[in-house]
């Protein structure tokens, strides 16, 4: 996933709801927090550099997009039927009474305006976004690379959220970091999960970002030096603790990832934090075939565009295997494995988004990456949630045994992926093949299979 620039934060919505600064407990140690994290290597959106700019007046077909772009494009309606979780909404499972968290910097200062725009075209109802701002968010400037980046994320994580589990409650964190003061994204970012897990708030939190494991490692100025990231996890550990599921990107450069100055790549294989990390279950990204309707024209794919976009995975050089993936341990070998389950990534099967945060470019674009493809997967756990009834918390050892249990006579809701790699870079990647891989990880879902194993509800 892309990384190491920082980014701005955005003004707040006018009409979304302010969470004020001055009513976050612990603001004063989260500047000490900052000041002790200087140089950490900062977060980026994984969506970095898969938007297709079009400005458009309103999205157009997919049979459409074919014709005049030269590549599929697909909205919320589409996205539903393939996941196949609108006969979870014919039974009530929409979201309501769950919680996503999503967290980024900066935000958008258009989030409420162009979610109902969004919600207008496709039919879906509107929510109110609650807008918390953690730290000194500076004021929105559509001149600002970093800020206009991040509002791109910010879009993308709350309107696919919400495609999924329209009736859950949305919580967008947007934090206040500053490449001029010196100081970097996480540390923010981890106050923030830590605060909102203390107050028993979220129960999905959404991570469309991260930064390549030894970039911590190249700032620390020694090779397997990791201190530095596990500094970082304590806001992981405290939502983990609450039973909050905790999701992250894979990223969006194949089998290598960014170095610390945010240009060249590495050599080798890489992957990205907090998707590495075990309390978090790491998405990674497909490539999808859908008609106007939704249907599959073929199978799901590894998604590689072949330009070195390509879902992240590979093994981690910090966490050992966890308990979870031993029975793919021929795989990952004595490493963690990332990454755990993949949806729709692909810009060439990208997917609709409205925004209106940049007066110069208004409209609808198509935008992919595994940005994408997390946020729509916490809209899936959210429809988890409500229909257990609980929290689901950290749902990798479920995940890895439904994944090895399933078969014709009893599925799950995991559909195996078996064709693509994620190369790319100049660095081989790993093949997608039957049963867990480290191009898609476990596959892809059904929905309703998939909610009704998870939460053992068999009456879905």
């Amino acid at each position: 996933m892309p990384r190491k620039r920082s980014a701005r934060s955005t003004a707040l919505a006018t009409t979304a709801v302010l969470l004020a600064t001055a009513a976050i407990p612990g603001l004063t140690g989260m500047s000490q927090a900052r000041a002790a994290h200087q140089d950490i290597p900062k977060p980026v959106p994984a969506s970095a550099g898969q938007l297709t700019r079009l400005s458009a007046g309103q999205p157009l077909s997919t049979a459409e997009c074919r014709q005049k772009v030269h590549h599929d494009c697909y909205g919320p309606t589409q996205y539903q039927a393939a996941y196949d979780v609108q006969p979870l909404y014919d039974a009530g499972i929409d979201g309501t009474g769950r919680t996503i968290v999503i967290v980024d910097s900066f935000g958008s200062p258009t989030i409420q305006h162009d979610l109902e725009v969004f919600d207008k075209q496709y039919g879906l109802p509107d929510t109110r976004v609650e807008v918390a701002k953690w730290g000194q968010v500076p004021v929105f400037d559509p001149k600002n690379q970093d800020m206009t980046g991040w509002a791109g994320e910010t879009t993308l994580d709350v309107e696919y959220a919400h495609a999924m589990a329209p009736g859950a409650h949305i919580v967008l964190v947007e934090t206040g970091t500053s490449e001029q003061e010196g100081t970097s994204g996480f540390p923010e970012m981890m106050d923030a999960i830590k605060d909102f897990a203390a107050k028993g708030r979220g129960d999905v939190i959404s991570l469309s970002l991260g930064a390549t494991e030894d970039t911590f490692a190249e700032e620390a100025g020694r090779t397997g030096d990791y201190h530095l990231l596990n500094g970082l996890r304590y806001g992981l550990k405290a939502a983990a603790a609450q039973h909050t599921t905790l999701l992250a990107a894979s990223g969006d450069n194949g089998a290598t990832d960014k170095k610390l100055d945010g240009k060249a790549y590495f050599t080798d294989r890489q992957v990205g934090w907090p998707a590495s990390d075990p309390l978090v279950t790491g998405v990674g990204g497909t490539r999808l075939y859908l008609d106007d309707k939704g249907n599959r024209t073929k199978p799901d794919e590894a998604w590689n565009d072949g330009d070195g976009s390509a879902t992240g995975g590979g093994t981690s050089h910090v966490f050992p295997r966890p308990s979870f993936q031993r029975g793919v341990s021929r795989v990952t070998g004595a490493a963690r494995g990332v990454p755990d389950i993949s949806l729709s990534a692909s810009p060439a099967g990208g997917a609709w988004v409205y925004s209106s945060y940049d007066p110069a470019h208004t409209g609808w674009d198509i935008i992919g990456g595994t940005s994408q493809a997390t946020p729509m997967f916490s809209g899936v756990m959210a429809l988890a949630d409500q229909a257990a009834g609980r929290r689901l918390g950290n749902i990798n050892s479920v995940l890895y045994r439904l994944a090895q249990t399933q078969d014709t006579d009893d599925p799950h809701g995991i559909v195996d992926v078996t064709k693509g790699d994620n190369s790319g870079h100049g660095v081989k990647g790993y093949q997608a093949a039957p049963g867990y891989d480290l191009a898609t990880g476990c596959g892809t879902v059904d929905g309703h299979q998939f909610v009704k194993s998870l939460s053992g509800r068999d009456d879905l």
